[in-house]
């Protein structure tokens, strides 16, 4: 793409131009070579939007709760850009896109845009591009972006290094689902919400994450934050502006402690991070493909070279590449 169609693609994109967004998202989903001149030119006009993680066990209604929160924050009369995070299709790659047909009656709103996008085997819950989108996004001058993972486990909580504010999702009689929150997801949320919360139970898990917080703060020295919790009924609506109060409440609370700027400074750090190690893997490949690797792996089978040694020369050979 020459360069003054990129120019006009991301002026069309800052204005807010639905398709103008998507067709960056896809240049960024697809590793296109000018992925880096992307971010070079909407850099500068990133740093406004809030940027939420929703996350939870499979089955707790994130979808319809993305959904219900859309309608609320609307109503506030925010814009919001939704990437929603799906599985991979096993014959294309692509997302399944199970989360959009969720969000169907959003989908003429002009201060709304949904974007399903692939993990493509990325563990964590999230894709590896997701950071480019959220760049993305933000520069189209969104409000807030929301970023629903895919039904997560106990280690897959990337979308914490993201967010500005992560909402966990629970629900009632699942089993275990709190306690697979304790080992991982209970400990990035900052506000919880305990969905289909006239259920069965729902009493219950609010107590069991009730006492969780409590014995989490014990060991806690200097201001915290004490997640709050909130019942909804996403599938009729019910909670959601409760729910967008508390995200209001933690943002308040970032801001005055300073915690927001170091949760970006984190999320920089880590993406610099990433991004060199892509470079970093990409030109090992290249050396991959000659001889070089192939060699050092047969003087280590000779037992001519230790296998750490093998990878000093692999990476000197690296840094003069």
């Amino acid at each position: 793409m020459p360069a003054t169609d990129l120019d006009e693609l991301v002026g069309r994109a800052r204005e807010g131009q639905p398709r103008a967004v998507a067709r960056l998202i896809s240049l960024v989903e697809d590793s296109s070579p000018r992925v880096a001149d992307i971010a070079r030119l909407l850099t500068p006009y990133t740093g406004n939007a809030r940027v939420i993680g929703l996350t939870g066990p499979p089955g707790v209604g994130k979808s319809t709760s993305t959904s219900a929160l859309l309608t609320a924050l609307r109503s506030a009369g925010r814009r919001v850009g939704v990437l929603a995070i799906d599985p991979s299709s096993p014959f294309s790659g692509g997302a399944l896109l199970g989360d959009r047909i969720r969000m169907t009656e959003h989908a003429t709103d002009p201060g709304v845009f949904i974007r399903s996008m692939a993990t493509r085997g990325h563990l964590g819950g999230l894709s590896w591009a997701t950071p480019q989108a959220v760049r993305v996004l933000d520069a189209a001058s969104f409000d807030v972006v929301l970023i629903e993972t895919v039904g997560v486990g106990q280690s897959e909580v990337d979308v914490v290094k993201l967010a500005d504010t992560t909402v966990v999702l629970l629900a009632p009689g699942m089993g275990d689902g709190i306690q697979a929150a304790k080992a991982g997801v209970l400990e990035i949320a900052d506000v919880f919400v305990v969905n289909k919360a006239d259920r069965d139970g729902a009493e219950a898990t609010v107590h069991d994450l009730k006492q969780m917080i409590s014995l989490a703060r014990r060991e806690l020295r200097g201001p915290s934050w004490r997640q709050p919790i909130v019942r909804t009924i996403a599938s009729k609506g019910e909670g959601a502006t409760e729910v967008v109060a508390a995200l209001d409440s933690h943002h308040t609370w970032l801001t005055a402690h300073g915690e927001l700027a170091r949760r970006r400074s984190a999320r920089a750090r880590d993406e610099v991070e990433a991004i060199a190690l892509r470079r970093l893997r990409a030109e090992l490949a290249d050396l991959r493909d000659g001889d070089r690797l192939t060699d050092l792996a047969d003087l280590v089978v000779a037992r001519e070279l230790d296998p750490f040694a093998a990878a000093e020369a692999l990476i000197t050979d690296l840094r003069g590449y």
